[in-house]
């Protein structure tokens, strides 16, 4: 029976194959690294992690082009290592979490800041601010099988080859497997599932123009650009 509506399965292209794998949710990790907590004057660094979620179809590949997003004025980029969920998960262990990632990626949590600190200030939910159309761009996946796990190594965000954000991944407050277990209390993790582990310090605006690399060391770069604002 044909749908009523087909639309298109959301893939992320996997390097040394020619499968894609197909995204089912995205979680995104807040506040994870001390710094940014600094910077941003909001929670406390003692607190637990937590998450909020953004569309499958917010992914933005290698090479697109966003378009500036309606209803802000200070759009932002947030730095984040992607791992990528291949097996199911629930109330795992920290130490068995790690045998349920497929691979990681370079990724960036696109923010409409004006929106989200307006929802902070007011209790209201985050998804103005974060889970808006093409607010989720993600580089290709490398399998763990070929790099490893990415624990520590630098991450960085440039914008027109200007470096905006540097840090090691080691500076996380909760590392991938303690993000992985915690995140399998509250939800089943499932293949599919891609997972945003939070952003170092230096966040900023971006306008129409601009080009953005993310880099995470053993990982491809991955860049994109701003266009226009979308009407």
């Amino acid at each position: 029976m044909a749908l009523v509506f087909p639309h298109s399965v959301t893939t992320l292209a996997i390097i040394g194959s020619e499968d894609r794998f197909p995204v089912r949710r995205i979680y995104c990790v807040g506040r994870n690294y001390v710094e940014h907590i600094r910077e941003m004057k909001e929670g406390d660094e003692r607190d637990l992690p937590f998450f909020f979620q953004k569309p499958t179809d917010s992914i933005v590949s290698e090479g697109e082009v966003v378009p500036y997003p309606p209803a802000t004025e200070d759009f932002q980029y947030e730095v984040e290592l992607v791992a990528a969920i291949g097996k199911s998960a629930r109330n795992i262990p920290v130490a068995e979490a790690l045998d349920v990632v497929f691979g990681y990626a370079a990724g960036i949590d696109l923010t409409r800041r004006d929106r989200q600190r307006e929802s902070f200030k007011k209790g209201l939910p985050w998804e103005i601010g974060k889970s808006f159309d093409h607010s989720a761009p993600c580089g290709p996946l490398h399998p763990v099988d070929s790099v490893g796990h990415r624990l520590e190594g630098s991450i960085t965000l440039s914008v027109n080859d200007e470096e905006r954000q540097r840090a090691d991944l080691r500076q996380m407050i909760w590392n991938t497997p303690e993000i992985i277990a915690n995140l399998s209390t509250q939800y089943s993790l499932e293949p599919g599932d891609l997972i945003m582990t939070g952003t170092p310090a230096g966040v900023g605006p971006i306008v129409p123009g601009d080009r953005l690399v993310a880099t995470v060391e053993g990982l491809a770069p991955f860049s994109f650009s701003i266009g226009p604002k979308k009407a």
